[in-house]
């Protein structure tokens, strides 16, 4: 894991170690994220998931047909799965602490390039690990990285980078749509008060949209493929 220098390109690189996990499915609605946490603590507590009366009495639902409601649908989502004994919980990587995070294939840091829409892999890590520990696990998703264009921030070919869904501000290294149709990696700058896109290579050239930049992903952690090149 790299913690990410500020604008001036400064900071320190630290490293650890992730495994790699299975699928994790669309977003979730916040009465989802906290039917899930209450079914995290409760296993964390019990080591075995709450019952769906437990749901019932501690969300105040009018009968147990509502926590079946919810549980099924966060089931449909990835979020929890049906156990032989009939009760409905979590993976034993998720009580851990960890989640997995899907990986939407390349982002280039270089020139634009098209955004591939479906997961192309998954990794399991705990965002407290790069201090989001608060963060809905949803919001955080990834993209590998290709080319050289960011080398000055230590971002280099083939890392992992990992995005929240947020706001931008000036200085953030974003997953940027640019005009609509196509993706990269850059950090966003304003000059003249127009956003601009900014490489940390000299080698490359501002991107300016023609028509308009939206913000996919503001980057708040990277996964080192290769430490020798850190």
């Amino acid at each position: 894991m790299l913690r990410l220098p500020p604008p001036d390109g400064t900071g320190e690189v630290v490293l650890a170690k992730f495994m790699k996990a299975v699928h994790l499915n669309s977003m979730l609605t916040d009465r989802q994220e906290e039917i899930l946490d209450f079914i995290r603590c409760h296993q964390q507590a019990h080591t075995v998931p709450p019952s769906t009366r437990a749901i019932q009495k501690h969300f105040g639902f009018a009968s147990q047909n509502a926590a079946m409601s919810h549980l099924r649908a966060l089931a449909a989502k990835g979020a929890v799965q049906q156990f032989g004994d009939g009760s409905w919980g979590l993976k034993v990587s998720e009580i851990q602490g960890l989640f997995d995070l899907p990986i939407y294939g390349a982002i280039p840091a270089g020139l634009p390039d098209q955004r591939e829409q479906e997961p192309a892999e998954t990794l399991a890590l705990d965002p407290a690990a790069f201090g989001l520990g608060g963060r809905p696990r949803q919001a955080l998703w990834g993209l590998r990285v290709t080319g050289d264009s960011m080398l000055g921030a230590h971002i280099c070919d083939g890392d992992i980078g990992l995005f929240e869904r947020r706001e931008a501000r000036p200085g953030d290294i974003i997953a940027a749509l640019v005009d609509g149709v196509t993706t990269t990696l850059k950090r966003l700058v304003l000059v003249d008060g127009r956003a601009v896109l900014r490489a940390e290579n000299p080698r490359y050239a501002d991107i300016i949209p023609t028509e308009r930049l939206e913000t996919q992903g503001v980057l708040v952690g990277l996964v080192r493929q290769n430490p020798a090149r850190a």
